[in-house]
């Protein structure tokens, strides 16, 4: 175990309803093959976050139903943590920010930021129903956006230029709600001076050269137009607002998008606190050596490289008008903001509200995680906009899972099974047996570079063409052409199976399940790639229960290095580790898929 502490702070799934493989190809898939490589490096790994549920459309959903938020909020938090446990996702706590610990963290940076300067109060223009008289809130609020010109953007924030809004900003503007064009009346309200933040933010940013140029230019191109943004919204579901005269209102609370992204802070800490060192979340905060890094969708990066940083640097006084920390002390700004691109399906942009969706229940109820998590891998959108089509998770996972890595393990294991019974003791070994086995173990120095890089395409693919090298080993050797050299065809056999054991180290982070499988294939005892698990807790405050995912990964036997096999270990008969797919499957899935996008 080395002492790099690594903070995996993964976006927060709204908790509107199920998960579709659009959102986990952003935030979930990338995150976990982050951590789990990291664990493996002997980094000491906190991976955090939960459901999202504050916020006007669980309110709005609620109203529909005639039930309350929490009613709406309770259900879908189960329903996700089902979704991405499923998945293998390896939270350290997965939780929720309606709990009493979140409400309390967010409190706090408020009043940080409330202490050094950065928020004022400031009359402002909000909207309202003129048949209902209710607010209405900014996501539910549609218009021309007045920077860019895209039709369709949103009181907050325009998803085609990426800037922030206020819905006074758009030009014919409309609620989504009942197609009325919204009144305006004034409204007191907390504003974060963002300005006050340009010239840190930019320093700042100045410094993170190795990001992904995408995130890395929009965020600086986001300091032209700093302007303050408002801290609090006209809405009764949400984290009350820490002041006299504000506390027990019924119609303000801090906006949703604000106290969101203090959840990587309260997650670490309600971790803290359940794992009996309530101080152990300082050392991925605070510490020199600790590294932060936040994966999401490219549509949440203004949250994550600015406005989650200004209130960092707002609260450790570190902006234009100084200041000193709040009670928490000093917290670290992040190390990497790690955002992919979108995933489309079948040309079509996921939506839910259009039925253009898989969701991850449905997909693992038919297909194993690990092609998904493959998929993802391989061909998701990490640099750009990329299509999920049956066709090619099709090919996927028959050319390349099954054929490629599923066939090498296979026919390796079944040929020492059958032959031997166990992992054969090598010969004198050829120089084609030690070129195989230099390329199999040198490689988890290269596959981790990129790794740690967050470049996955890259690394998932240098270690399938590790797979293909191991593969044409074995078909230039031919051990089943042996018979009359059984001590030569024993060092091949022994040769492949080692460098089977190098690949399944190298693809343990991307397919955890399958690699548990393999470890047991070769012999192996005990859990090599530990599996997510659902606790039920009540929480720490006040008593009130609900599911977290967490999980015990340090005892997983999984290292990044190459682990010698143990010649006399025995072996079975394999079982296939992939399933092959049948072709009728992608017509039957566009017709599924047409069906529900009528």
């Amino acid at each position: 175990m080395t002492d790099r502490h690594i903070l995996t702070a993964v976006a927060w799934p709204y908790a509107n309803g199920p998960r579709h493989i659009g959102h986990v190809s952003g935030f979930g898939v990338p995150s976990d093959v982050f951590s789990r490589y990291h664990r493996m490096a002997g980094d000491r790994v906190l991976m955090v976050s939960g459901t999202d549920e504050h916020g006007t459309p669980i309110t709005v959903a609620a109203d529909a139903e005639g039930v309350t938020p929490q009613e709406i909020a309770d259900r879908n938090n189960r329903v996700i943590v089902d979704d991405l446990t499923g998945l293998g996702l390896s939270y350290d706590l997965f939780t929720r920010t309606t709990t009493a610990n979140h409400a309390a963290v967010s409190q706090e940076i408020f009043l940080g930021l409330l202490k050094n300067g950065y928020v004022f109060p400031q009359t402002t223009l909000g909207a309202i129903s003129p048949s209902t008289g209710r607010t209405l809130p900014d996501r539910y609020i549609e218009g021309t956006c007045p920077i860019c010109g895209f039709d369709g953007a949103r009181g907050d924030q325009c998803d085609n230029c990426g800037n922030q809004l206020d819905p006074v900003d758009l030009v014919n503007p409309v609620s989504k709600i009942n197609g009325e064009t919204p009144k305006f009346v004034e409204s007191e309200h907390w504003f974060l001076d963002l300005p006050a933040f340009a010239k840190a933010l930019g320093d700042w940013l100045g410094t993170r050269k190795s990001w992904r140029p995408n995130v890395l230019n929009f965020s600086v191109n986001l300091l032209a137009d700093l302007k303050p943004r408002s801290y609090t919204r006209d809405i009764d579901w949400g984290v009350r607002v820490p002041l006299p005269d504000w506390q027990d209102r019924g119609d303000k609370r801090i906006y949703v998008w604000f106290d969101a992204v203090v959840g990587y802070l309260s997650a670490s800490i309600e971790w803290a606190r359940r794992s009996g060192d309530p101080e152990a979340w300082r050392q991925w905060w605070q510490s020199p050596d600790s590294d932060a890094y936040y994966f999401m969708g490219k549509d949440n990066i203004v949250f994550h490289s600015e406005i989650w940083p200004a209130q960092l640097l707002g609260y450790n006084g570190e902006a234009a008008k100084g200041g000193t920390p709040g009670s928490y002390g000093r917290l670290n700004l992040p190390t990497e903001v790690v955002s992919s691109e979108f995933l489309t399906m079948e040309g079509k942009k996921f939506s839910s509200s259009r039925r253009v969706v898989i969701y991850v229940k449905d997909f693992l109820a038919r297909y194993d995680a690990d092609a998904l998590r493959y998929f993802i891998a391989v061909a998701g959108p990490e640099n750009q906009d990329t299509d999920f089509t049956w066709a090619e998770f099709l090919r996927r996972n028959n050319d390349e899972l099954v054929a490629g890595w599923g066939n090498l393990v296979n026919r390796s294991i079944s040929m020492a099974a059958k032959n031997v019974g166990a992992i054969p003791q090598p010969g004198d070994l050829t120089d084609a047996d030690r070129a195989l086995l230099a390329t199999t173990s040198g490689a988890f120095a290269p596959v981790g570079e990129l790794l740690g890089r967050n470049r996955q395409k890259a690394a998932v693919n240098e270690a399938m063409r590790v797979v293909g090298e191991a593969n044409k080993y074995l078909s230039d050797q031919a051990p089943w052409k042996l018979k009359e050299d059984p001590a030569r065809r024993d060092s091949v056999l022994y040769t492949a199976l080692q460098a089977i054991k190098d690949c399944n180290g190298l693809l343990s982070p991307f397919l955890p399940h399958s690699a548990q499988q393999v470890h047991e294939l070769l012999g192996g005892e005990g859990v090599w790639s530990v599996a997510p698990r659902v606790e039920e807790v009540t929480d720490l405050d006040d008593g009130r229960p609900y599911p977290v995912i967490t999980g015990d990964y340090g005892t997983g036997q999984a290292v990044w290095q190459s682990v010698p096999i143990v010649p006399g270990t025995p072996l079975s008969a394999p079982r296939p580790v992939f399933t092959k797919l049948d072709p009728s499957i992608v017509e039957e899935e566009l017709a599924r898929f047409a069906e529900g996008s009528e």
